[in-house]
């Protein structure tokens, strides 16, 4: 790669990279950096981040380093990756849907846990996209969103529950006008690490990718970072160490309900990305960690459930409204935690 100024290099990166900046941790031990951002950079495999160290795009205070360089705490890291080409044909899979509601214009289907709403990087095929270019044909797709036909919003990997899925061009805008001024009405099950103090709250904090791992989103209660977010929560049923709880959205950020829970101290259950995948509250005998370990077999994800939508119907102006059941993984978990608790 020929030497740019930063300048020229950040005209260019508009249309050719991604860039990453990450400044390291105090506390952070000398590790090679081609081993170090393969784990801090969402979806880029170790192959790319050597083939950007060799390009001379990954600087470190400024300057070039190799694949071997190791990282030391404050190094100012910037990382200009390119930018990976996108394919937008998604093909037809028979997969099967449960569809909780349907009509000419529009269905409502229950996400399993596992399944990824859309193709993306490390995840081409299996999709809830692919299903539902199989089952249904012509599926309307907004403008600059080619690859993600009907959809108008989506939820995590390992979540599950309801979506909304445009299924003529005369749902689409108007489904996602809705969502885009949050008048949605969206209810999320979750069960939290903790006894929380107060029976209902709400947490207001921008949410943005954290500098220190671009897979996970931070709180910025000041406002210096991210975007405006607002969760209500109220406890539905206290279990001793965890909580049942509802939460309620006024905006739809990527991993809200996860990041908010964790800034208030209660991260969801065995949500491995925001820390609830090791005993936060409890005992410590073996017995209670055996118990743990247990439930989080049943529930090998973040227990996180989106149980319901509420909106007004884009042609008909009907209000709909349906819910989907916990999934069976939760459900057996929060039988573990009621069984647990009457008779430890």
């Amino acid at each position: 790669m020929n030497q740019q100024s930063d300048e020229e290099l950040e005209e260019d990166e508009l249309e050719l990279y991604e860039r990453h900046r990450i400044v390291v941790d105090k506390g952070q031990s000398l590790v090679r950096i081609d081993k170090f951002l393969t784990e801090k950079i969402a979806f880029v495999t170790r192959n790319k981040v050597q083939q950007a160290i060799d390009n001379e795009t990954v600087l470190v205070n400024g300057k070039p380093v190799k694949s071997n360089y190791k990282i030391k705490p404050l190094d100012d890291i910037q990382v200009f990756m390119d930018k990976p080409r996108r394919d937008t044909e998604v093909i037809p899979e028979d997969i099967p849907l449960d569809i909780i509601y349907e009509d000419k214009h529009l269905l409502l289907v229950n996400k399993p846990p596992g399944m990824v709403v859309h193709p993306a990087h490390g995840n081409w095929s299996g999709t809830l996209a692919n299903a539902l270019v199989y089952h249904f044909q012509h599926l309307p797709e907004m403008k600059g969103n080619e690859g993600r036909p009907g959809l108008v919003h989506r939820i995590d990997k390992d979540t599950s529950g309801l979506l909304v899925i445009a299924k003529s061009e005369d749902a689409m805008t108007p489904l996602a006008a809705q969502f885009f001024h949050h008048t949605i009405d969206r209810t999320y099950v979750a069960l939290v690490w903790g006894e929380l103090a107060e029976d209902s709250g709400t947490i207001v904090g921008h949410v943005g990718r954290s500098a220190k791992d671009r897979k996970v989103m931070d709180v910025f209660p000041d406002g210096s970072q991210g975007k405006h977010a607002v969760t209500h929560w109220k406890v539905l049923k206290r279990l001793r160490y965890v909580t049942l709880i509802q939460c309620n959205l006024e905006t739809g950020r990527t991993h809200q309900i996860r990041a908010h829970m964790k800034f208030i101290g209660h991260p969801l259950f065995n949500d491995a990305m925001y820390g609830g995948d090791k005993i936060r509250k409890g005992t410590q005998f073996a017995k209670y960690k055996s118990f743990i370990d247990n439930c989080f077999s049943l529930m090998p994800r973040q227990a996180l459930h989106a149980m319901s939508l509420g909106f007004v119907h884009p042609v008909t102006k009907e209000r709909i409204y349906y819910e989907a059941p916990l999934p069976e993984d939760f459900r057996s978990v929060l039988e573990k935690w009621d069984n647990y608790v009457q008779y430890e």
